[in-house]
């Protein structure tokens, strides 16, 4: 029996990743591909999976530890090759009949999926309808199992609305609001700051290119690296097994798979009788105003 090390592959453009949860203890029987541990960097979360089968005889991470390209994640116990079968001894029954043939069962034949190839432009094994934290999860995991994938997202990056509009950017000047409270407050510490001066054209460059564009740029090289065909524009379902891409230019790409993830998210909707007034915002307007307002209802 030899002891591998297992260690965390190319996780694209990223320093380091938190683990947010391991899938394994010491003890457990693995097979190759079987997921190991979840990682997260700024929501862009994913799994990693074992590049061997065995015993896992010891974890080296857990929760909360920060992991990169090359990070011990456990020592495996390589699976043992089968023995050969022990040779038949010289005392064998003299007049012993041979058994019986056994009936080879007849194989059930599964439908496999088809694939519309004939008028696509691509095709794929399995297509998914939005890059959000769902479909670029399911996309760069189906790819990591060998599966030809094709994303489809509407806008320019990927991330869907938490990374672009979303959670991220929120925190982001959440953060920056709450650095601006702690100074005011440390006045009660006896340290004063003058009163804060905000450029909101600088904190927007800050929060979309420092910030957001950092972590779609990040899942762009995962999908380049992992083979993940992106397709940018709207789909529509043609057929069981075609979907349409048009892009904002009018372009239609046509797309056959066998499978579909539809992971389109969701959007806020217009409150019913409400004018069409720029003072009433959803969240992505609330993230693009050009001045700060002395006054909001929320």
């Amino acid at each position: 029996m030899s002891l591998i090390e297992v260690l965390v592959p190319d996780i694209g453009n990223f320093d380091s990743v938190d683990v947010i949860e391991v899938h394994i203890k010491a003890g457990d029987t693995i097979a190759k591909e079987d997921s190991l541990i979840t990682v997260e960097s700024d929501k862009a979360s994913m799994d990693i999976p074992s590049s061997h089968a065995g015993t896992v005889k010891e974890v080296k991470i857990k929760v909360g530890d920060k992991v990169a390209k090359g990070t011990l994640m456990l020592l495996v116990e390589a699976e043992a090759v089968e023995s050969a079968p022990a040779a038949p001894t010289k005392e064998t029954p003299a007049e012993s009949a041979p058994p019986a043939p056994i009936a080879a069962p007849t194989p059930v034949s599964m439908p496999a999926p088809t694939i519309a190839t004939g008028n696509s432009d691509i095709t794929c094994q399995l297509v998914v309808l939005g890059s959000g934290p769902g479909g670029y999860t399911a996309a760069f995991r189906a790819a990591d199992l060998g599966l030809q994938v094709v994303l489809i997202e509407r806008y320019s990056t990927l991330g869907g609305v938490c990374l672009n509009v979303g959670c991220i950017p929120s925190k982001a000047l959440l953060h920056t609001a709450k650095v601006i409270t702690e100074a005011e407050e440390t006045a009660h510490h006896g340290v004063s700051f003058g009163q804060a001066n905000i450029d909101l054209d600088q904190l927007r460059n800050w929060k979309s290119n420092d910030v957001v564009g950092k972590l779609t740029g990040g899942l762009s090289a995962m999908a380049k690296q992992r083979g993940v065909t992106v397709v940018q524009g709207i789909g529509k379902f043609t057929s069981p097994n075609q979907i349409a891409v048009t892009s904002a230019e009018g372009k239609i790409t046509t797309i056959g798979f066998a499978n579909a993830i539809i992971a389109a998210g969701s959007q806020a909707t217009k409150l019913p009788g409400a004018p069409d007034d720029e003072r009433i915002m959803d969240s992505t307007g609330a993230l693009a105003l050009a001045d700060i307002p002395k006054r909001m209802l929320v």
